[in-house]
């Protein structure tokens, strides 16, 4: 897939930061992710302990749905991940979505301070980007 843009990142960003007064829509939105992307939702899980328990999970699935939405947005296929996707991936995570996909990796080190839930953010966007 292209890289996405500061800008199209931003417009999910936005309305998700407009829509969080809606009584479900983050609950919804985390929902559908995990319909979605069962094995990524489970390789996130797996996790749960570093991530500092179920509301880092929660919090964590919900910056990925974002990530997975800007890249439909931008006229991405976002099929469910498999494990393989997320193996190949998980590699130096971080560095390389920088050099690929600059406008995710931004959104995520502006909106997530936890080192683990970075990396994991960035392995899930790196899958979603060479399947897309």
């Amino acid at each position: 897939m292209k890289q996405l843009t500061k800008d199209q990142m931003l417009s999910v960003v936005t309305e998700a930061s407009k829509r969080m007064t809606e009584a479900h829509y983050s609950s919804e939105l985390v929902g559908a992710f995990y319909d979605r992307q069962t094995p990524a939702c489970q390789f996130i899980t797996a996790h749960e302990k570093e991530l500092g328990g179920t509301e880092g999970v929660v919090n964590l699935v919900f910056h990925c749905a974002l990530v997975a939405e800007a890249f439909r947005r931008a006229g991405g296929r976002v099929r469910t991940l498999s494990y393989e996707d997320l193996d190949a991936a998980a590699r130096d995570a971080l560095p390389r979505l920088e050099q690929v996909q600059l406008a995710v990796h931004e959104f995520i080190m502006a909106n997530v301070e936890h080192a683990e839930a970075q990396k994991l953010i960035a392995m899930i966007a790196l899958a979603i980007d060479s399947i897309a």
